[in-house]
């Protein structure tokens, strides 16, 4: 069976693209399920999937947290990774799905779970906001700040993966200026993607109608908004959007294209600076031989 990828909420599975790609194991929370449950629960999927990737955005409730490390530590073993993923919901849901397309791959559990921190870098995210008054994800002038008080305000907005802030005009809700002297459209990817997208309680179409276009995106999906969106955007009045690679062929060819090393800790394969299970970092490569290196230069001359 393909390594487990996990999740702590059910609103981070997003439908699957096809028929290969499997779903994912959703972690009841410590309110959900006491300590022997989730002990049984992670049990069962490690017997059936041998390894399981469990994503741990930095959102979660402290208690949740510390039940995914404390479920690690009982079952004493080295196959079970947690990953910090620092992503807005929607962007942290689009990973998710990705990462359950890679598992049907020839790829060990440890390519797989150090995967993350590189498609992680071609997932574009951000929001439509009603208000940016709140907003400490990205910086935000004073002028966006005053300007969030203006009847029908609405701000483009790019977490990741450099932060873009620009209030929309009032009229084609494009606008012609943008706060901070940036283009108002933030900027997109620069390869082929998918534009997924989940609407809070404000009403506007620029995402699909607009933004889309301008990204040249491939195809657009409309899902249901995370329950942490509104947290994490610090207002519910949003349209939230994640552009993200769709095709498991191309993030097959990602992947592969890294090198791999193997954990020296764990013994897992790897690629990147870091182990996903472990968290060891990379060997640094030995230092080189500075007399050796020397009597070849005395030797040249």
């Amino acid at each position: 069976m393909p390594t487990a990828i996990a999740v702590t909420s059910a609103d981070l599975v997003l439908p699957a693209p096809d028929r290969h790609t499997p779903g994912a194991a959703v972690l009841r929370p410590p309110g959900e399920a006491g300590l022997e449950a989730a002990l049984a629960e992670t049990t069962a999927l490690l017997e059936r999937h041998g390894h399981l990737v469990a994503v741990v955005p930095p959102w979660l409730p402290a208690a949740t947290v510390r039940r995914l490390h404390t479920v690690r530590a009982i079952l004493e073993t080295d196959r079970i990774a947690l990953l910090d993923v620092d992503l807005p919901p929607l962007a942290t849901a689009v990973l998710v799905r990705q990462l359950r397309q890679l598992t049907v791959c020839d790829f060990s559990p440890g390519v797989i779970a150090s995967a993350a921190r590189l498609l992680s870098h071609y997932i574009y995210a951000g929001a439509l906001l009603g208000t940016v008054a709140k907003l400490d994800r990205v910086p935000v002038g004073l002028k966006a700040h005053a300007r969030s008080w203006s009847p029908g305000a609405q701000f483009a907005v790019l977490a990741h993966p450099q932060p873009h802030l620009a209030k929309l005009g009032s009229g084609s809700g494009s606008g012609s200026a943008a706060a901070g002297g940036q283009g108002v459209l933030p900027p997109g990817p620069g390869f082929a993607t998918h534009l997924t997208f989940a609407r809070g309680t404000l009403s506007s179409d620029w995402v699909a109608a607009e933004l889309a276009p301008a990204w040249q995106v491939q195809g657009v999906m409309e899902n249901p908004l995370p329950a942490d969106s509104a947290h994490w955007w610090a207002t519910p009045k949003l349209v939230e959007f994640a552009a993200a690679i769709p095709d498991v062929s191309v993030l097959h060819q990602l992947v592969a294209s890294v090198r791999r090393e193997e954990c020296r800790w764990c013994g897992l394969e790897l690629i990147g600076d870091r182990c996903g299970f472990c968290a060891a970092p990379l060997a640094a490569p030995p230092p080189k031989d500075s007399a050796r290196t020397g009597t070849r230069t005395r030797s040249r001359s």
